[in-house]
């Protein structure tokens, strides 16, 4: 029985993934080269440093590990003075009111999101209080798809995995959620999460009876 949800950050809550992508293109054009829409959509659910490294691996180019931190440094710094300005008109369609259903209906939700900024994003758009618990970045050190930001949300919230339903709209995501023993719901493109349990455009419109029907 489903008692619990976790949500990923980007993509899923909030659309801070165009955020994502114009610093990563920032970096890519100082370094004299392009970084396209579909390039990025290999850095969904990976890593900052595994981002850095496709993202090299894209312009062909190689830098030793002290370089690469402070171009990935770089690379937050302008990411962080982007979603710094963001607030509530960019929570993504339905979102709140699907989450004020889960709480009417005594779910428990956390936040799975290997982003470390995640905070600064719950925060400026007033997402916070909606979480019983939040994993972030600052809580994890293995990005997806090593499932331990969800077994951490699972722990927090003192439910098994098998009681914890995902919310993903990334490859990455999915896989960590499968390798939890945990129920997945993909949210966005069915070709593309064609491994989730279910597959849903968006929050607009969906109930809780979503839950109910896995």
């Amino acid at each position: 029985m489903i008692k619990g949800c976790i949500f990923d950050l980007d993509g899923v809550v909030v659309d801070t993934a165009k955020y994502h992508y114009l610093a990563w293109k920032r970096l890519a054009n100082e370094l004299g080269f392009e970084f396209t829409e579909k390039d990025n959509e290999r850095l969904k659910g990976v890593s900052r440093m595994k981002s850095l490294e496709i993202l090299l691996e894209i312009g062909n180019l190689s830098f030793d590990e002290e370089t690469k931190l402070k171009l990935a440094e770089k690379k937050n710094n302008w990411y962080v003075q982007y979603i710094s300005k963001m607030d509530e008109s960019e929570i993504l369609p339905g979102v709140k009111e699907f989450l004020s259903q889960l709480k009417e209906n005594g779910y428990k939700i956390a936040l799975g999101s290997v982003s470390k900024n995640a905070m600064i994003i719950l925060e400026n758009t007033n997402l916070k209080q909606y979480f019983d618990a939040i994993i972030d970045g600052n809580k994890v050190t293995k990005a997806k798809p090593d499932p331990e930001v969800f077994l951490k949300g699972a722990e927090e919230l003192n439910l098994k995995p098998e009681e914890c339903i995902v919310f993903e709209d990334a490859i990455a995501g999915i896989e960590a959620a499968r390798r939890a023993n945990m129920k997945v719901v993909g949210v966005g493109s069915k070709e593309i999460l064609k491994d989730a349990d279910m597959v849903i455009e968006g929050f607009k419109n969906v109930s809780v009876d979503i839950i109910k029907a896995l």
